[in-house]
């Protein structure tokens, strides 16, 4: 079972609001980006924010990287994917950010979350069951034979 079977993408205009003066995406904006991809793979798994925070854990972001290969500019398309990297002793996601019209990477990335139990207040060194349960349900799925 491959957790990279599982994966989410979401498409958005680049808005003035997120350019500098050149009109190119300003760096930080990218985690922005990011964050909208992975809410969408964490909504598809069926534990995003509200989830997690019902079921009694917090999933705060303990590492990110960007490696930009093209810049992004106002009112360009940009499709946004988030790639179920890592689940079972943390949660890894990779982007890949691209133009739509010609599919052309523009950014990659990845994020590295880990479980932290809100009551006790403990990191945790393993994805809650909760979680892992959802994602090894998904990927069943996607498996030749699996229920669809």
């Amino acid at each position: 079972m491959n957790p990279r079977n599982i994966c989410a993408e979401v498409e958005c205009t680049v808005e003035f609001y997120d350019v500098d003066s050149m009109e190119v995406v300003w760096h930080g904006n990218y985690v922005k980006y990011f964050e909208k991809a992975r809410c969408a793979l964490l909504n598809m798994i069926g534990y995003g924010y509200r989830e997690m925070r019902d079921s009694g854990y917090a999933f705060p972001v303990t590492d990110i990287s960007l490696k930009f290969i093209r810049p992004l500019r106002f009112g360009e398309r940009v499709r946004i994917k988030a790639i179920l990297d890592e689940y079972e002793n943390r949660l890894r996601i990779k982007y890949e950010l691209s133009r739509p019209e010609t599919g052309e990477i523009t950014t990659k990335g990845m994020s590295t979350q880990m479980a932290y139990h809100i009551a006790s207040q403990d990191s945790c060194f393993v994805c809650p069951r909760i979680f892992t349960d959802k994602v090894e349900a998904l990927l069943a799925e996607s498996e030749p034979g699996g229920s669809s």
